[in-house]
């Protein structure tokens, strides 16, 4: 439900591939830049950070690809790979594929200080592939946080100039006589009431009858669980199964209220990594971790995560940083996929995106309020207007996550009767709990129905 180009600056920032091409139009994490097909493209991204909490161990492997006739790059999800971690050289953990190219650990498995981990995997072609060991070193905890509302916190570019957010500030003790690494991350839950976009298609708790019509106007709902989208095929123009009814072409579709409780989870855009050179065995003060932009007018709760990072994980999250955000724009720095830790066995001259780390790490729940906002969120501003005066007319209430996360307002299946000059929906369904129903919310990488630890009802 969020913006594409937003979601990916979130996933390569963790995995090192700064750049992608969508519709002729490279997106930089910086500013978009427009240039010609970047040609041919077939590399291997990795998505792997072991830590010590108790919380999925997960993997992802993607194949970044170019289309073989226009050149231009996307994305495939490897699937079928034989995940596994080896603990001490000696210790060996296998991952199993919860999703297309996602692979976690066992639940109760967690990284433990002190131990060394490796990433192997194969894939179903045979071939064979395995990062650097990385020692998991430990992390100070987080000794305080504050927030400060700024109605320029944000870059300017990221949220369509939008630029009204809160910076997060943090203080930590570095250990003396040690050289330290750290990495800064943030989650950020925001209540969400719409779990389900259906394109093209009506949500249905209970599966659709195959073949089973009624009026030529219903379908009909049978007694099996389904909660999902029923998506039929469009009516072709010359043909029509007797007696069944008419499904529209063109662009059209409905939202879906939550059914319970559940919150969207949004993560960092930027990386934040530091080392403590210039203040070994120091406070680290006013570190700022996070810059969250002002989504909606609720509270909303800050995960902060303050990582270790082995010596040559920093220097590589580094290097991509100052890449990815350098303040002169993206022709500062020659467009790059930084090789990270891990190597295909057999070929050394293969280039594998991304670096598998082991991290111990320090989390803070932060309640952030927003008692302090001035002007509008960014939920709230109307496409006709792109104005933050308080006096504008602004997104409804529930609506203000929905519009700052796709950039529209939701659109309601119709409820019955359907009689009169009263709208109605584009499918029918005859059967099953009243229409229009409401969606399941669906766990995910980024939506949960458990209530995060620090949330305030």
């Amino acid at each position: 439900m969020r913006s594409p180009e937003l979601y990916f600056c979130q996933t390569i920032r963790r995995v090192g591939l700064w750049l992608l091409v969508t519709g002729g139009l490279l997106v930089s994490c910086v500013d978009p830049l427009a240039l010609s097909p970047v040609g041919k493209l077939n590399v291997i991204v990795v998505d792997g950070a072991l830590t010590d909490r108790a919380e999925p161990q997960q993997i992802r492997l993607n194949r970044s690809l170019s289309d073989p006739v226009t050149g231009l790059p996307g994305s495939l999800p490897i699937t079928g790979a034989l995940i596994e971690v080896v603990i001490d050289s000696a210790t060996i953990i296998t991952a199993h594929e919860t999703g297309d190219g996602q692979y976690q650990l066992p639940s109760d498995f967690r990284g433990r200080t002190g131990h060394a981990y490796q990433l192997r995997f194969t894939l179903r072609d045979g071939s064979r592939y395995e990062s650097s060991p990385q020692l998991m070193l430990t992390v100070p905890p987080i000794r305080a946080v504050r927030a400060q509302f700024s109605p320029t916190a944000l870059p300017v570019g990221l949220l369509d100039n939008y630029t009204a957010g809160h910076a997060l500030f943090i203080d930590t003790q570095d250990p003396p006589g040690e050289r330290n690494y750290y990495r800064w991350d943030w989650k950020e839950y925001e209540k969400q009431v719409w779990c389900r976009s259906c394109q093209q298609g009506v949500y249905a708790v209970n599966a659709i009858l195959p073949g089973v019509y009624k009026d030529n106007l219903y379908f009909v709902s049978g007694d099996a669980l389904y909660e999902d989208c029923f998506i039929p095929p469009p009516t072709p123009d010359n043909a029509s199964e007797f007696g069944k009814p008419l499904v529209p072409r063109g662009v059209w579709g409905y939202d879906y209220y939550c059914r319970t409780q559940c919150w969207e989870i949004l993560t960092n855009y930027a990386l934040n990594v530091f080392e403590d050179r210039l203040t070994n065995g120091g406070l680290i003060a006013n570190r700022q971790v996070a810059q969250i932009p002002v989504y909606t007018r609720e509270p909303c709760l800050i995960e902060i995560r303050q990582s270790s990072l082995s010596p040559e994980a920093y220097q590589y999250f580094k290097r991509l940083q100052d890449q990815t955000q350098n303040t002169g724009g993206v022709a500062d720095t020659p467009p790059t996929a930084l090789p990270g830790n891990i190597r295909n066995v057999a070929n050394e001259r293969e280039i594998v995106v991304g670096y598998f780390t082991a991290s111990a790490v320090s989390s803070v729940p932060y309640w952030l309020d927003r008692r302090d906002v001035t002007g509008l969120p960014y939920g709230s501003i109307l496409p006709f207007t792109g104005s933050t005066d308080p006096f504008t007319p602004t997104v409804q209430g529930d609506e203000e996550l929905f519009y700052a996360l796709n950039r529209r307002l939701p659109t309601r299946e119709p409820p019955p009767p359907y009689t009169g000059p009263r709208p109605t929906p584009k499918l029918y369904i005859y059967g099953g709990p009243p229409r229009p129903p409401t969606a399941v919310c669906v766990l995910s990488n980024s939506r949960t129905p458990f209530k995060p630890a620090g949330w305030r009802d």
